[in-house]
C-alpha cells in the first residue's frame, strides 16, 4: 500500500470511530439505591451502575472531567471517583449531611451545604483538609459559584435565603429574601444573573449579581396542573444565553423560559418528580432526573420535545455529563 493510500485509510477509520471515542457519558444519583448509573449518550442507555455510599444526591465534576464528586448524605462525606478506572479513590470531610455542592473555578476549593448544622463547609480538595465553615440559614441545601469565582450563594430552606459568601475571605457579606423553602441556583455564564428556585413558593428569583437584588420572579401556571404541585427545583442556563430549563418537581413538567426577556415559553412533559438536569457535551440534548419514576428524560433542545425515556435506579437526584 503506498504512503498516500495508507494515510487516507488512517483518516477513514478515525472518521468511522471518532464520535464513539469522544461519545459523552451521563452520571447519574440513585439516591434510594446507593448507587450511581451510567448512560452511554450515544445509545442513551444505561451501560454500568456503580456502588457508592449512603444516598447519594449531588454530583459535580473536576475541571478536567477526570473525577466525579459524589454527596454521599447519609455516609456524611464526599466521595471522588476516578473516571478512569470508576473506582472510588478517597472521601473528603465534608461536614454532616452534604446534599449539594459547587467547585470553585480554582479547581481546588468545594463549598458544601451541610443541612443538619445550617453550615457551609470549604474543603480544598488537593489537601483534603477543611478551610473553612460558614455559618448560614437553617436547613442550607442549594450551592453554586460564580465563574468568575468571586462568589458562592447557598440556600436556607427554612431561612427562605441565598447567603453570598466572598470567596477570597469565605465570610458571608449578605443575604437575600427570596420565596419559600429555595432549594438551588444558577449563575448565568457572565456571573451577572443568579436564578434561584423556591420550591414551595412556586417561583424562581432572577437576581442582579452586583447589587445582590431580585430583579424578576417567575411563577408558572401549566393547564391541568394544581398550583400546589409546581415546586420549581432545578434550574439550566444554556451557554448561549437563549434558555432556561426550569425543573418543576411533582408537576412533572420542564418550564422552558426566555433567558432574556423572562417569558414561559413552553412546558415539557418529562417523568415523574423531576429533580435536576445536565446537557450532552453540544447542548443539543438536556437530561432530567425523574425521582418517582426512576428514570431520565432527554430532551431535544432545537424542537423543545421529549425523545427518549432511560431506565435507572430508585429515585434518581443528580446528574452530570462527562466527555
Amino acid at each position: 500500500m503506498t504512503r498516500t493510500l495508507l494515510a487516507a485509510s488512517i483518516t477513514c477509520s478515525l472518521a468511522l470511530v471518532g464520535p464513539y471515542a469522544l461519545a459523552a457519558t451521563a452520571y447519574v444519583s440513585n439516591e434510594k439505591d446507593d448507587s450511581i448509573s451510567v448512560i452511554d449518550l450515544d445509545t442513551l442507555e444505561t451501560v454500568e451502575t456503580l456502588e457508592v455510599g449512603q444516598r447519594p444526591r449531588g454530583l459535580t465534576l473536576s475541571r478536567d472531567n477526570t473525577l466525579l464528586y459524589i454527596c454521599a448524605s447519609d455516609s456524611n462525606t464526599v466521595q471522588v471517583m476516578d473516571l478512569a478506572s470508576r473506582k472510588i479513590i478517597k472521601q473528603l470531610p465534608s461536614g454532616a449531611d452534604p446534599e449539594q455542592f459547587a467547585l470553585h473555578p480554582n479547581n481546588r476549593w468545594l463549598y458544601i451545604s451541610n443541612e443538619d448544622d445550617a453550615l457551609v463547609t470549604v474543603v480544598d480538595v488537593d489537601n483534603e483538609e477543611v478551610l473553612a465553615q460558614i455559618d448560614v440559614g437553617v436547613e442550607p441545601e442549594g450551592m453554586g459559584v460564580s465563574p468568575d469565582g468571586k462568589w458562592a450563594v447557598n440556600t436556607s430552606e427554612t431561612t427562605n435565603m441565598l447567603h453570598w459568601i466572598d470567596t477570597a475571605t469565605h465570610e458571608l457579606v449578605d443575604n437575600t429574601l427570596v420565596d419559600q423553602r429555595p432549594r438551588h441556583v444558577e449563575f448565568s455564564k457572565d456571573s451577572k444573573r443568579l436564578w434561584a428556585s423556591s420550591e414551595i413558593g412556586g417561583t424562581v428569583s432572577v437576581v442582579d449579581v452586583e447589587q445582590r437584588k431580585i430583579i424578576k420572579t417567575l411563577s408558572f401556571k401549566i393547564k391541568g396542573v394544581h398550583p400546589d404541585k409546581v415546586q420549581p427545583v432545578g434550574v439550566k442556563l444554556s451557554s448561549d444565553g437563549k434558555y432556561a430549563f426550569v425543573a418543576l418537581g411533582p408537576a412533572n413538567h420542564i418550564a422552558v423560559v426566555d433567558a432574556n426577556t423572562y417569558e414561559v415559553l413552553d412546558y415539557l412533559l418529562v417523568g415523574r418528580r423531576v429533580w435536576h438536569m445536565a446537557f450532552n457535551l453540544d447542548e443539543s440534548q438536556l437530561l432530567t432526573t425523574n425521582g418517582v419514576s426512576g428514570d431520565v428524560s432527554v430532551i431535544d433542545v432545537g424542537s423543545l420535545e421529549v425523545v427518549k425515556s432511560i431506565k435507572v435506579g430508585r429515585y434518581p437526584w443528580g446528574v452530570v455529563v462527562a466527555p
